[in-house]
């Protein structure tokens, strides 16, 4: 997790710089779902490589958002969730979803009044 010295001092700045990048937001709404395998996880979040979705779950997990879990098996299994504070980021998700449903009607009714 990031030092509280390291961070930005207003909150909004805060929330961006944990997830801003397109696929974090992605992530923590599907695992929302409940815990997912990467290969499960990279088919539902969409078109992203391997390499990337790699790179944010590890950013995640070092942020506290995510927690990774191996499995002693051959091959290995690998296994991702939210962690309380990732789960407590549903209200942005719903927010979001929310805004751009109204964004989207919106764009239709200008479109088609």
């Amino acid at each position: 997790m990031p030092a509280l010295e390291q961070l930005p001092a207003c909150p909004v700045e805060t929330t961006l710089t944990l997830i801003s990048d397109k696929w974090k937001m992605l992530i923590v709404r599907d695992l929302l779902d409940g815990t997912k395998r990467f290969g499960e996880l990279r088919r539902s979040v969409g078109n992203v490589s391997q390499k990337v979705l790699t790179s944010n779950l590890r950013q995640m997990e070092a942020d506290g958002l995510v927690s990774r879990k191996v499995y002693a098996e051959v091959p290995p299994r690998v296994e991702y969730s939210l962690t309380e504070t990732g789960r407590s980021l549903r209200i942005v998700v719903d927010a979001m979803w929310r805004w751009g449903e109204q964004y989207k009607a919106g764009l239709a009714s200008v479109r088609h009044g």
